[in-house]
């Protein structure tokens, strides 16, 4: 499976973006799909994750209110929908892939198989 993550960029604190993470090389709807965020010198840390079926959703408690998983299994792409942006939003968002639809979801990146190159998102304050 080949992700490909898109959508980051510049935005003002208070601002929204969305990301987007499509996959190809796969049977997507068979994976757990996540996100997660690094900044220099820190491990990535778990942002949020979905159920194949996207009936089930898990969030960092950072990102609890503000953003939203969702996925369009016809269009093989995930989604994350960043409003009420904070400066320490700042990070490079990975997104990543799980196999085993029912395997559960996951925030320990260690769980997941297979990962998409990353896109830069930076708010300022």
């Amino acid at each position: 499976v080949q992700l490909q993550a898109s959508g980051g960029g510049l935005v003002q604190a208070g601002g929204s973006l969305r990301l987007s993470c499509t996959a190809s090389g796969g049977t997507f709807s068979s994976h757990i799909m996540g996100w997660f965020q690094k900044v220099p010198g820190k491990e990535r840390e778990f942002v949020a994750a979905i159920s194949w079926t996207g009936g089930s959703t898990s969030y960092a408690d950072s990102a609890k209110g503000r953003f939203t998983i969702s996925r369009d299994n016809a269009k093989n792409t995930v989604y994350l929908q960043m409003n009420s942006l904070k400066p320490e939003d700042t990070a490079v968002y990975y997104c990543a892939a799980r196999r085993g639809a029912t395997s559960g979801l996951r925030k320990n990146p260690q769980d997941y198989d297979y990962w998409g190159q990353g896109t830069q998102v930076t708010v300022s304050s």
